[in-house]
């Protein structure tokens, strides 16, 4: 069995589960989600917790068990606290600012750059090169965290371009006039 697997999942107060054959509804004060559970695992309500377990031990279904206690862990914590991703914008006249539903970024480009701002995902921007990427979805949360960072990945030489908050970055040295 899944060491990941094994560690139970507890749920907070105000968190309420509703668990069918083939998901898990998971709502709570920040929202509800609704995560699918791979084939061969099932979750169960015990003690104020939840346990995944395999249906059946077979070693195929091992790297399944520790997979879907981790997306309803992950469900649970989203609907409780959210998760967030904090993004750097390293350059000079690169910028950013929020109208609506649309993250408009200035990058060095010709035209500045509109991201539609999905549903369920918040974006603040602190100080014009600062965001926060914030929702109840970590995976959603992190690909459009991935989506903006690619817009204008970090340079390894000149530093500029679109970091997470935090990321170290290998400088390059350039090319000598000699």
């Amino acid at each position: 069995m899944s060491r990941v697997g094994k560690q139970p999942i507890p749920i907070p107060s105000g968190v309420t589960v509703q668990i069918s054959t083939d998901a898990v509804e998971v709502k709570g004060p920040k929202g509800t989600l609704r995560q699918a559970l791979p084939p061969g695992v099932t979750i169960e309500m015990a003690d104020g917790h939840l346990e995944a377990r395999p249906v059946r031990d077979e070693r195929a279904l091992r790297k399944f068990h520790g997979l879907a206690r981790s997306l309803v862990a992950n469900a649970v914590t989203g609907v409780t606290d959210g998760f967030k991703k904090e993004l750097d914008i390293v350059g000079i006249g690169y910028r950013a600012e929020v109208a609506g539903q649309q993250l408009t970024l200035v990058l060095g480009y010709s035209h500045p750059v509109v991201f539609p701002i999905p549903d369920g995902i918040g974006i603040a921007v602190a100080n014009q090169t600062h965001l926060v990427v914030s929702g109840v979805d970590r995976q959603a949360v992190g690909q459009v965290a991935a989506n903006i960072r690619s817009l204008r990945k970090p340079d390894p030489y000149k530093q500029k371009g679109i970091r997470y908050t935090g990321e170290v970055l290998k400088k390059k040295v350039g090319k000598t006039g000699a």
